[in-house]
Formats: structure tokens, sequence, C-alpha cells
């Protein structure tokens, strides 16, 4: 399978970008006022398959490499991260119960997504902030 690790990592980053971005576009929905727009069916079915997508090939690239989460520092904190994202992405687009608490959770999500980007990319747990040394 390690023949295919250049596949399998583009598949993840574009799914990535692809997530992000349709968390935006509902995000910006929900912000405009547009709740039910954001929540339309196909929309939703969209984000979970690609979310799917950027999972199967996030647990390929795991198998591929044997660096795993709990063991790992950078894969612990995307990890967690996650978690918390997708906490805040939910209470971002439905479970959020005044338009001003969605908006600061929808730029909350936004900000842990791309601390996430940032963990990924500089392989390091402390991501943007690789630049402090403790």
């Amino acid at each position: 399978m390690i023949a295919y690790y250049l596949q399998i990592k583009w598949v993840h980053v574009a799914a990535v970008i692809a997530s992000g971005a349709l968390f935006g576009l509902r995000g910006l929905l929900v912000w405009a006022g547009r709740e039910q727009l954001a929540m339309w069916a196909p929309l939703r079915y969209l984000s979970y398959s690609i979310d799917t997508v950027l999972l199967t090939a996030a647990l390929m690239l795991v198998t591929i490499l044997h660096q795993y989460p709990f063991v790992h520092a950078w894969l612990t904190v995307k990890v967690l991260l996650l978690v918390v994202y997708i906490v805040l992405g939910t209470l971002a687009l439905k479970r959020g119960k005044t338009m001003n608490q969605r908006r600061i959770w929808f730029v909350a999500a936004l900000a842990v997504y791309l601390f996430i980007v940032s963990v990924a990319r500089s392989h390091s747990a402390l991501g943007a902030l690789n630049w402090i040394h403790l």
C-alpha cells in the first residue's frame, strides 16, 4: 500500500480543503440568515460524503506510515482538535441558540480548523504556535 501513499495523501488533502470550504459556505449561509439552505439535505449529505472520504484516507495514511494518535503528539492533537471542531461546527450550524452564538461558534470552528491544518503541515503539536520555544 506504500506505493499509493502520495495518491492517498492528496485525496486526504483535497478532502480537507473540500470539507473546510463546504463548512465555510454552510456557516456563511447561517450567518446570512439562510439556515434552511445551509441545512439543505444535498449539502448535508455532500458534507457527510466528503468527511467519510477524509476519514478513510486518514486511516489509510495512519496504517501506511505507522504513525498513530496517542503515540505521536501531533496526531493526538489533530484527533482531539477534530472533536472540538465537530462540536463547534454543530453549535455554529444548528445548535447555537441565538444568531450571535452561532456566529461566535462559527468563527471559533474556523480557527480550530485552521489550527488543525497548521498542526498537520508542521507535524508539530504546536502547529502555527511552533515558533514558541518551551
